[in-house]
């Protein structure tokens, strides 16, 4: 069974909450059961004045080099754990569905991309961040195929995904559009004319 880590905001987790939490999602981790594979639970409070108050189940799921994250909210904590460990199962199992079984299937190797070192260089870290910048967060840029980058931002519940093309070694951007469906965002080099 997978290591369980259990956090609490603006509530406390006492053992009658743990052990729910551990039932309803360890059941999940169990009947899918990669490894290696953590899980960081956190149970929250909000208070909106609007819509009184509500409970938040967010559950963080790392399975081999690959983050699912699932969050729900309802006025009574049992019931938002209840639908994320139900909705956690559908992400896990189009995990497995998409990744583990076409791997298995032997999919062929991915051609390898270049290094994007060169991207770093353009970053100058002595210009001071706007005001309305609230939030600076970095990330490993890893060499996917577009399906997979499509299938990081589903698991990851992004409206968006960088990834470094692995046919060209390019970064591009993969978004969810409002219509439906998803776009993508690719430099404009000497070579493409869009």
């Amino acid at each position: 069974m997978a290591d369980i880590k259990i956090t609490g905001r603006k509530i406390t987790v006492n053992d009658t909450l743990r052990d729910y939490v551990e039932d309803r999602i360890g059941d999940v981790l169990e009947n899918f059961g990669f490894k290696p594979m953590t899980c960081d639970v956190v149970l929250r409070h909000e208070n909106r004045r609007a819509r009184g108050g509500a409970c938040v189940c967010e559950v963080t799921v790392r399975a081999r080099d690959t983050v699912v994250r699932v969050s729900e909210s309802d006025y009574q904590m049992d019931t938002a754990i209840d639908i994320a460990a139900t909705k956690l199962a559908r992400q896990l199992r189009k995990f497995k569905e998409r990744v583990i079984d076409h791997r298995q299937r032997g999919a062929g190797e991915q051609p390898t991309a270049a290094p994007v070192e060169e991207l770093f260089g353009l970053i100058d870290a002595e210009e001071p961040l706007d005001d309305s910048l609230v939030r600076e967060k970095f990330v490993p840029i890893k060499p996917l195929t577009v399906n997979q980058a499509m299938l990081e931002c589903d698991l990851l519940g992004h409206d968006f995904y960088v990834f470094e093309n692995a046919m060209d070694g390019q970064v591009n951007v993969v978004y969810r559009r409002s219509e439906g469906g998803y776009g993508i965002i690719r430099p404009q080099t000497e070579e493409t004319d869009e």
